[in-house]
């Protein structure tokens, strides 16, 4: 039960960080514990399935540099080891002439991002695109793409194992004793003890990094995201991706069309807070999850900033109608009656003691040991890129 290395965590970003620092160091004995049964069955297997481009991001921000890297990274991933994937672009819509300034500043971040081809279209030329489409102006994205990420996760877990590394489900993290030169990780099932620790937790970032004993200055606080689908007579209104300008008040994306690598077209999500952090449906609770989301100091300051807006979401989440209503402002021929439920997913947004909700990438290093605190969208897209990164720091 001695390693080099222990990973916690087999989403995307732990798979990727194993396989990077195993590829690297052959030698090296890399265990990745995780407490659920498979690869990607939270935020990696929930999401979208987007590549995305890098267009919103803030120039030399982690989300930045890795958006770009990563999208590279991912698409030769997926032509080298035949993963389904789709380059089909999106567009990003205003709807509104208050939203062209915001519309800019996305055209503007994304040619400082280094994204070639981005076109401003007129309500004309995007209406070729998407012809049941509405709006004043939008830009072409011609990088974003669709893709399939648990099939990512399945491959780039056989590499890993194939190249000597070891995966252990159904292993819970319960402690960690840090002893400088050895560190000990009692799980529900087994005791290992490892040279050097990563740990990708995802929603349980949080609560692992508390066990090093590192500072408490985030709290994971869990959104959840949710789905509908289109009906099959009703495919035809979205042919690509129909993304809406963001709202400047809101860290969100906000409701938008995507199609999915299976031929399945899903509207939304919303973001609604969960009161649990694997709450996937509105009535699942977990009564201490949910208190140390309300008993956060942070917390209190985001329900006096996004207050109003968050009561809207809440009622989106709970009104068919109100949700279809969100999606006629970019698509007024969809009705309540072309949708239907689909899945939804769980993002793990950190939240500083201040209101802030952590915008960037958040990975700290202490001694040998390493918490990935914060790796929201576009993580996915970003996983070979922000492994690469993580291996190489651990290895230092």
């Amino acid at each position: 039960m001695n390693y080099d290395i222990i990973i916690i965590g087999a989403g995307l970003v732990g798979l990727a960080t194993a396989y990077q620092t195993q590829l690297k160091n052959p030698d090296s004995k890399i265990l990745i514990v995780e407490k659920e049964n498979d690869v990607a069955l939270h935020q990696s297997g929930h999401n979208s399935g987007v590549i995305h481009s890098g267009i919103y991001y803030k120039p030399g921000s982690l989300k930045a540099k890795n958006c770009i890297e990563g999208y590279n990274s991912v698409i030769n991933f997926a032509e080298k080891h035949g993963i389904q994937y789709d380059l089909c672009g999106k567009i990003i819509v205003a709807t509104s002439q208050k939203e062209l300034p915001l519309l800019d500043n996305i055209y503007k971040r994304g040619v400082e991002n280094g994204l070639q081809n981005l076109k401003y279209l007129s309500r004309e030329e995007f209406r070729e695109i998407e012809p049941h489409c509405e709006g004043i102006k939008a830009i072409k994205v011609p990088q974003t793409g669709i893709i399939d990420y648990p099939g990512i996760a399945k491959k780039i877990k056989e590499l890993f194992e194939e190249l000597g590394g070891e995966v252990r489900f159904n292993h819970e993290v319960k402690n960690i004793i840090d002893k400088g030169s050895e560190i000990i990780i009692n799980t529900n099932i087994s005791e290992f003890k490892t040279k050097k620790l990563i740990s990708c937790a995802g929603l349980y970032s949080d609560k692992i990094t508390r066990m090093t004993n590192e500072k408490n200055d985030v709290v994971i606080i869990p959104f959840r995201g949710e789905y509908y689908k289109i009906k099959d007579e009703k495919k035809y209104l979205v042919k690509h991706l129909i993304y809406p300008v963001p709202d400047p008040s809101f860290p969100f994306l906000g409701v938008h069309f995507t199609r999915m690598i299976d031929g399945n077209i899903e509207a939304g999500p919303n973001a609604v807070l969960a009161f649990k952090k694997e709450g996937y449906n509105f009535f699942d609770f977990n009564f201490n999850e949910t208190m140390q989301t309300m008993l956060w100091p942070g917390f209190r300051k985001i329900v006096a900033k996004y207050g109003k807006t968050g009561m809207g979401e809440m009622h989106r989440s709970l009104s068919k109608s109100a949700f279809t209503k969100a999606l006629q402002k970019l698509l007024p021929e969809i009705q309540e009656n072309d949708l239907f439920a689909g899945g939804s997913g769980v993002r793990a947004q950190a939240c500083d003691r201040n209101g802030g909700l952590i915008d960037d990438f958040d990975i700290v290093k202490n001694g040998n040991i390493i918490h990935v605190r914060n790796a929201p969208s576009p993580a996915a897209t970003s996983c070979l890129s922000i492994g690469n990164k993580i291996s190489e720091l651990i290895m230092n």
